[in-house]
């Protein structure tokens, strides 16, 4: 995730602007209905999905805008801004190519690029559908402003995509808290987190699609709240007897883990505005989802000693490292299939080097039909 470092010269330019217009650089999106904040997609050509499944295998991956390891400033392995169109397109093949050996019915994407200058303005939800099986989706921007005055990011418009084999209706996007951000041109430019949410009629069976992607660097209680305001929509729709699976990057860690501070593989040092300070004081943010609903990797599954919990870990900032802490999720109040939920850390069997992808593993689940 970007967090925007303070802009000097552009902000004179800014204040200029605001006399103008109250949005001069068009980043404000929640003053549109929930619906309208939604754009939808349809793959080029459609492909038959499976009839009468028993089960849908559920994904959930943050692709990194399509970055893969390539030396980002906001890493602090390196200064780069800005990607050629061959780098984007190469990176999304890989991922693309992930995705087909995966194959999921429904896959919860976080850091998608539709038109961002640091992606060469690719629409990358579009080249998914374009390029496996999936036929539809549904994107709600995170970050979206025709011109960002930091860093040479410039265009940018990148959020959540919910893609499926099956028809996608009925879509909103729902916001979450903002981060508190001194000044306030800062949080003018600032990511606008937020809850995707569709449906999806499956065998006859309606099912509430969430996908979400939560605050990296708050330290003012901002990623509390949104976790929140998720587990309250979610209990909404478990109140009134209908099914849900939510999925995506929650930037939090499970309430049991063995190791939640000092990690090893950030090159940022305190003084960043990357560093990342741990998650000591969060050890309990997600442990009323474990409560209350079934867990892609349940918390007996993920154990609590670090050997057994190393296998379930989805992040790392280090290319060169292994992954070293779980931050990606996926729920339901319905019934996952068996033992199915999986970490793909590795190149499994399709020899796709998932570490060299994204700085996320993606996760796998089996949802099942006949519940």
């Amino acid at each position: 995730m970007i967090k925007l470092k303070t802009i000097s010269g552009a902000l004179l330019l800014f204040l200029m602007l605001s006399e103008i217009s109250c949005d001069p650089f068009n980043t404000i999106i929640e003053n549109q209905s929930n619906e309208d904040a939604v754009i939808y997609y349809q793959a080029e050509n459609i492909k038959t999905p499976p009839a009468n499944p028993d089960t849908l295998k559920v994904v959930t991956w943050n692709i990194k805008f399509g970055g893969g390891r390539i030396d980002f400033f906001f890493d602090c392995y390196g200064d780069r801004v800005l990607m050629t169109e061959d780098e984007v397109i190469s990176n999304m093949n890989g991922i693309i190519e992930k995705i087909n050996f995966l194959d999921p019915d429904i896959i919860y994407l976080q850091e998608a690029d539709i038109q961002s200058k640091r992606s060469a303005f690719i629409d990358e939800v579009q080249m998914i559908l374009d390029k496996t099986d999936l036929n539809y989706g549904v994107y709600g921007s995170q970050w979206q402003a025709d011109y960002v005055p930091s860093d040479g990011i410039g265009r940018v418009n990148s959020g959540n995509a919910v893609l499926s084999k099956y028809k996608l209706t009925d879509a909103e996007r729902i916001p979450l808290s903002l981060i508190d951000e001194d000044p306030a041109y800062v949080q003018y430019f600032y990511l606008r987190r937020n809850l995707l949410k569709a449906h999806i009629n499956v065998n006859g069976k309606d099912i509430i699609l969430y996908g979400t992607h939560t605050s990296a660097y708050s330290d003012d209680g901002t990623k509390l709240k949104q976790l929140k305001t998720i587990k309250e929509e979610i209990d909404k729709t478990d109140s009134e007897g209908k099914i849900f699976i939510l999925g995506g990057d929650f930037n939090t860690i499970p309430p049991n883990s063995v190791v939640y501070e000092n990690f090893d593989d950030a090159a940022c040092d305190s003084t960043s505005d990357y560093y990342e300070s741990g998650f000591a004081g969060q050890l309990d943010y997600m442990q009323p989802y474990f409560d209350d609903y079934s867990a892609a990797i349940p918390l007996d599954k993920y154990g609590t000693d670090l050997s057994t919990q190393e296998r379930y870990f989805t992040f790392t900032s280090d290319k060169d490292g292994f992954w070293n802490r779980k931050l990606d999720y996926i729920f339901t109040n319905g019934t996952f299939s068996g033992n199915s939920g999986h970490v793909h850390q590795t190149a499994d069997d399709d020899n796709v080097p998932t570490m060299l992808l994204s700085d996320h593993a993606p996760v796998s689940v089996r949802f099942s039909l006949n519940n």
